[in-house]
């Protein structure tokens, strides 16, 4: 059986931590997490399962041109895999994000990246309730829930590995059938 791919992109440091802790959780079914920026195409396209996580790249002025996207590793790769075929790949994605500093774009970098996997042919599984959260507007709800795990470091730590696992709990039998 193949591993459960893990990638990741962190510019703190906690996007990072949650694949190294996603990787622990899973065990012996998950490859090793690799950064985005060190990651090949071939090197993703070999799992047929994968999780992906990014924390949501701010510039620090809301509504400036690099607001509430994923950051620059993630876009160069992203871009790579336009015209991929994605078809059988099964993919959940987790962002990190800041919803006090950024409540107007947070964990947005999910959107994003699922809106290119889908472009590929990809399933995404793994949406997550919003309840719990306290944000104006993110590009990754989408009927009520966010379209991957959304996580917040910096004013909910404590909250991030009970997330985590529920999460897993829902998406493991998707990646590994």
């Amino acid at each position: 059986m193949a591993k459960i791919g893990i990638f990741f992109s962190s510019e703190t440091g906690r996007t990072q931590l949650v694949a190294q802790y996603i990787a622990k959780s899973l065990g012996g079914a998950a490859a090793s997490p690799v950064n985005i920026e060190n990651a090949t195409l071939s090197d993703f396209l070999a799992h047929d399962a994968l999780i992906l996580g990014s924390p949501t790249h701010g510039s620090g002025q809301p509504h400036g041109p690099a607001f509430g996207l994923c950051p620059p590793t993630w876009q160069a790769f992203l871009a790579q895999l336009a015209g991929a075929d994605l078809s059988g790949k099964v993919v959940a994605i987790y962002g990190v994000g800041d919803q006090k500093k950024y409540p107007g774009a947070f964990v947005n970098a999910i959107a994003v990246i699922q809106d290119a996997l889908l472009a590929g042919g990809a399933r995404v599984v793994g949406r997550w309730p919003t309840t719990g959260y306290d944000f104006t507007a993110s590009q990754a709800v989408d009927g009520g829930q966010f379209v991957g795990l959304a996580l917040d470091q910096t004013n909910q730590p404590g909250l991030t590995g009970q997330r985590v696992e529920s999460w897993l709990a829902q998406v493991r039998s998707e990646l590994l059938p």
